[in-house]
């Protein structure tokens, strides 16, 4: 279930990164490079009657933003997350989301997001809607995404959104565990 919602929390992060700030967006228009460096993807699935949910992270990640300054919605964000990196600190947890059950890491190395279209909804904000794909299964997902800094060729965005587990077969443990899976992500870019 946590495996689940560590796969979701990537592809959340990666719609969420083409997000257009106060910043003009000439200031922003360019390819980025998302570094491990100053970049968090964190999950979590909640327990019903509250406490004891399961949190983590993905240690290893990749993917790209383009903005667009000419057209934001022809804006893109691919992200790759590597789900036999998570990571709870409790290492029969992590085992657990690794395996069959969850994640199946062995058999599904990579869960993908890949923008299909970006919103934007504020000075600093926008949607970024897109196909996130996980054991083998590809649905439509949207991510907020909110630009957090603009400095010397790298960009920075808290993207944040909720994806249900069972969709891509890792509900296990519903209804005690929840079945939606928070993502909370900093992305920073690059400009390459």
């Amino acid at each position: 279930m946590v495996a689940r919602i560590f796969g979701f929390a990537a592809v959340a992060t990666c719609l969420a990164m083409p997000v257009f700030a106060a910043v003009a967006l000439s200031d922003a228009a360019g390819s980025y490079t998302i570094s491990p460096a100053g970049s968090s993807i964190r999950c979590s699935v909640g327990k019903v009657g509250g406490g004891g949910g399961v949190a983590g992270a993905f240690a290893r990640f990749k993917g790209s933003i383009r903005i667009d300054n000419s057209n934001v919605g022809r804006s893109q964000v691919n992200i790759t997350i590597f789900p036999e990196s998570v990571g709870t600190g409790q290492s029969r947890v992590d085992a657990f989301l690794r395996s069959d059950a969850v994640f199946d890491a062995a058999n599904n190395p990579e869960i993908q997001f890949r923008s299909t279209s970006v919103k934007r909804t504020g000075d600093t904000s926008a949607v970024v809607t897109g196909r996130l794909t996980a054991r083998g299964k590809t649905f439509p997902e949207k991510f907020t995404a909110e630009l957090a800094g603009l400095k010397a060729g790298t960009i920075r965005f808290h993207v944040t959104g909720k994806v249900l587990r069972s969709r891509y077969g890792m509900d296990v443990g519903t209804p005690i565990y929840s079945n939606v899976v928070d993502f909370d992500m900093t992305l920073t870019g690059r400009r390459g």
